[in-house]
């Protein structure tokens, strides 16, 4: 027969974070969460004005096609609908 082999143990245990009882002051929260927005907000890779202006175009394009495409739908709609009540009426 085989030898089963056991799991090893975690070598060392976590630590858990120990939280404070007390609640920050307002400003305090306020002073870190600036802190905190600044140090993030250096990671940013900022686009160029023209991956900017590149960007800008292709929405403006999208939104003008879908307008045409629902134009076209609302059209045949109104159509299908006039039809209909000619038909009935």
């Amino acid at each position: 027969m085989a030898e089963e082999k056991k799991p090893a143990a975690a070598a060392t245990p976590k630590q858990a974070v120990k939280k404070t009882t007390e609640k920050e002051k307002f400003f305090q929260r306020v002073k870190r969460w600036f802190r905190e927005m600044k140090s993030e907000l250096k990671k940013v890779v900022w686009p160029t004005p023209k991956q900017t202006a590149k960007n800008t175009g292709v929405a403006l394009v999208v939104i003008v096609v879908c307008a045409i495409v629902l134009w076209g739908f609302d059209s045949a709609a109104e159509a299908v609908v006039k039809a209909l009540i000619n038909i009935f009426a």
